[in-house]
C-alpha cells in the first residue's frame, strides 16, 4: 500500500488506494483534514493535528504553523512570525525558537506527517509505510529534497515528490478529455501559489509550463483581515496574531454570506469585543493579493506558447478558491467558466492518491511527466552562466557537457552549479560545488566532462568525470538554497527586466575572452617577426591593439568585437609568418 500525501500550509491529508478506489482517509472523528499545526506542551511533548491547533489560541508562543512557507528559506529572508520566534545563523537555514529549543522546518514537518502517518494506520488497521508526497510546482530542488527527507524522518519510504497541480489535474479526471487537450490548474492554498499549464497525449501528462509564489495564499489574506478586525476592536496591532483563527472563520463564512458577526469573548477588561465584516469589505483587502497571482497567469502562458482560447479547461484547487472573488477574477482573466467539480481543499490529495496507485500498479494507462521550473547549468571561465538543463525541461532528463582546462598548468577544476535565468554566474543562485582534481596540461587538453540528472522527484544529482583518468565525482544537491518563495519569482522578473544588459554584459564577457587571448598572442608575434612586416601592415596591427585596450577600459560591446574581429583579420600574415619560422626550425 502507497498513500497519496498532500502536506500543506494550513492542512494536511492522506489518502490509499482501496478496493479499486482513491479514498481520502478520516480521523477517529471523522475529520479528512488533518491542520499542519505542531504545539508544544510545557514538558516538551508534541501535539500535533486538531489538538495543536486548538492550542494556538491559549499558547501561540508555543505553536508552529504554516511551517511549509519556511522550507528552504534562510534566515533574515521572513519576518517574525505570529506568536513564532525565529532564529538561525545569518544566511543560515531559518529555525523555529520553541521551549528553548531551535526547530528546523525539515523536523516540525516531520512531525505533522508523523501524525498522519499515525492517524491512518489507526483507521486502516494496518502499517503505511510508502507514500508520494505533495509539493508547490515552484518549489525548488532544495525544497523538495528537504520534503523527501522529512517524509523519511517521518518513517516513510518516500516514492515519489509529486507537484501539486499535476496532482489536481488526476483528481480532475482530465486524463478523460481528449488527446493532446491542455488545461491550466489554478492552486491557491493556504500558503502558496502555482498556475501550471498541462497536456494530456497517450495517457501522458506533461508539464508545458508553470509559474507561480510560494509566498501568497490564503495565510496571507488571513492576517489582512486580522489586521483590520484590531482596527475595528481597537486593540493593539499586536493582537493581530491571536486573532488569525477568527479571522480565518469569518473569511470562511464570507464566501456564502454577505456579513458575519466576529466577537471575542472574555477580554481583560471583562468586556466582549466584537464588530462586523461584509464580503465587500473582505474583497476590498483581499483584491491586492489576489491581483498578484495574474502575473504567473499570463507568464505560464506565454512559456507554453498559448492564449487563453486554447485551453479545455481552467481548474482551480486550493481552500483559497471558495471566494467568489478569485473565482470571479479567473473566470476573466481566462474569459471562461472556472472548473469547481472537485473539493478544493481534497483534490490535491485524491491526485496523490491515484499516482500512489499508479505506482503501485493499481492504475494503469497514466503518467506523469513535470518540468523544472528555473535553468541549471554551470559557471564557466569568466564568470558566465552556461546552461545544462532549460527552464521547463520536461522530467526525469538528463544533460552534460564537455569542459577543458582555461589555463596550462591548472591541477584541479571548480564545478560550480547554478540555478537560474540570468547571463552571468554572479546573478544566479549557486547550489553547491565539486572540485576535481586534474593532472597537469597544457591550457585546453585537461578534459571534465560534467552531467546532470533530475529525477522523477525533481532531486538534482551532478556527475563530473576527469575523462584522462576515469574518475567520478558526484554531488547530490540536497542543502538549503538560497532560492526560494518571491525569490524565485524575482529571479525571473529580474531576467526579463534585465535581458538586454545581461546579454551586453555576456557578449563582452565573451570578447573580452577573446581579447585577454589575442593581445598576448600579437605581442610575441610581433615580437617574433614583427620586422618582416611592411610598416603600414604593422602599423595597422598596432593601431587595432590600442582599440581594442581601449574598448576594453570603455567596457564598449560593440567596439570590442569589431576592433577584435579587425585584429583577428589584421595579423593573418603575422601568423602565417609565424607558423613558417616555427616549420623552419624543425
Amino acid at each position: 500500500m502507497i498513500a497519496g500525501i498532500d502536506l500543506g500550509t494550513t492542512h494536511s491529508l492522506i489518502g490509499v488506494f482501496d478496493s479499486g478506489f482513491p479514498t481520502l482517509v478520516a480521523d477517529g472523528e471523522g475529520n479528512r483534514l488533518f491542520p499542519s499545526v505542531v504545539s508544544f506542551l510545557p514538558n516538551g511533548e508534541p501535539l500535533v493535528g486538531w489538538p495543536a491547533l486548538r492550542r494556538r489560541a491559549i499558547a501561540p508562543g508555543e505553536t508552529i504553523s504554516s511551517v511549509k512557507r519556511l522550507i528552504g528559506r534562510r534566515r533574515g529572508e521572513v519576518p517574525e512570525g505570529e506568536g513564532q520566534t525565529l532564529t538561525g545563523l545569518p544566511g543560515g537555514e531559518v529555525r523555529i525558537r520553541i521551549g528553548g529549543r531551535d526547530w528546523s522546518p525539515e523536523e516540525v514537518s516531520a512531525l505533522i506527517l508523523s501524525g498522519l502517518k499515525r492517524s491512518a494506520e489507526s483507521t486502516l488497521g494496518e502499517n503505511v509505510d510508502r507514500a508520494v508526497i505533495t509539493v508547490p510546482a515552484y518549489f525548488n530542488d532544495s525544497q523538495r529534497a528537504t520534503t523527501r527527507r522529512a517524509g523519511e524522518a517521518a518513517g516513510f519510504k518516500v516514492e515519489r515528490i509529486l507537484s501539486e497541480p499535476t496532482a489536481a489535474a488526476l483528481a480532475f479526471g482530465l486524463d478523460r478529455l481528449g488527446n493532446k487537450a491542455k488545461i491550466a490548474v489554478y492552486d491557491l492554498g493556504g500558503g502558496t501559489f502555482d498556475l501550471s499549464i498541462l497536456e494530456m497525449q497517450d495517457g501522458v501528462f506533461e508539464v508545458l509550463s508553470t509559474h507561480g509564489d510560494t509566498r501568497l495564499g490564503g495565510d496571507d489574506i488571513d492576517a489582512a483581515l486580522a489586521r483590520l478586525l484590531c482596527e475595528r476592536m481597537a486593540l493593539p496591532p499586536e493582537r493581530a496574531g491571536s486573532l488569525r483563527d477568527l479571522a480565518e472563520d469569518a473569511k470562511k463564512r464570507l464566501s456564502v454570506e454577505a456579513s458575519v458577526d466576529v466577537t471575542l469573548p472574555f477580554e481583560q477588561d471583562g468586556a466582549n469585543r466584537a464588530c462586523t465584516v461584509t464580503r465587500r469589505e473582505l474583497e476590498e483587502i483581499a483584491r491586492p493579493l489576489i491581483l498578484r497571482s495574474r502575473e504567473s497567469c499570463i507568464r505560464a502562458l506565454a512559456d507554453a506558447r498559448l492564449a487563453a482560447g486554447d485551453l479545455a479547461e481552467v481548474v482551480i484547487v486550493g481552500g483559497a478558491t471558495r471566494m467568489p472573488l478569485v473565482r470571479q477574477l479567473v473566470s476573466e482573466w481566462f474569459d471562461r467558466e472556472v472548473n469547481t467539480s472537485q473539493h478544493p481543499d481534497e483534490a490535491v490529495a485524491l491526485g496523490a492518491t491515484i499516482e500512489a496507485g499508479v505506482l503501485s500498479g493499481a492504475v494503469r494507462g497514466v503518467t506523469l511527466l513535470d518540468v523544472t521550473p528555473l535553468s541549471l547549468g554551470v559557471e564557466t571561465f569568466g564568470g558566465l552562466m552556461n546552461i545544462l538543463i532549460p527552464r521547463n525541461s520536461t522530467i526525469p532528463c538528463k544533460a552534460g557537457e564537455m569542459f577543458t582546462n582555461a589555463v596550462s598548468g591548472q591541477t584541479a577544476m571548480r564545478v560550480k552549479i547554478l540555478q537560474g535565468e540570468r547571463e552571468l554566474a554572479r546573478d544566479n543562485w549557486t547550489l553547491g560545488e565539486i572540485d576535481v582534481p586534474l593532472p597537469s596540461a597544457p591550457k585546453g587538453q585537461a578534459r571534465v566532462g560534467v552531467q546532470f540528472e533530475i529525477d522523477a522527484d525533481g532531486i538534482l544529482r551532478v556527475l563530473a568525470r576527469d575523462v584522462v583518468t576515469g574518475t567520478d565525482h558526484v554531488l547530490e544537491v540536497r542543502g538549503s538554497v538560497d532560492v526560494a518563495d518571491t525569490a524565485v519569482e524575482r529571479m525571473i522578473t529580474s531576467s526579463v527586466e534585465n535581458a538586454f544588459e545581461d546579454m551586453d554584459n555576456r557578449l563582452f564577457t565573451e570578447w573580452k575572452l577573446k581579447a585577454d587571448e589575442i593581445l598576448p598572442a600579437v605581442a610575441v608575434g610581433l615580437q617574433a617577426v614583427g620586422s618582416a612586416l611592411d610598416p603600414a601592415e604593422r602599423e595597422a596591427i598596432e593601431r587595432l591593439v590600442t582599440e581594442v585596450r581601449e574598448a576594453l577600459a570603455l567596457r564598449s560591446t560593440n567596439g570590442l568585437k569589431r576592433s577584435v574581429e579587425g585584429l583577428d583579420e589584421a595579423t593573418e600574415r603575422l601568423a602565417t609568418l609565424l607558423l613558417e619560422q616555427a616549420m623552419g626550425s624543425q
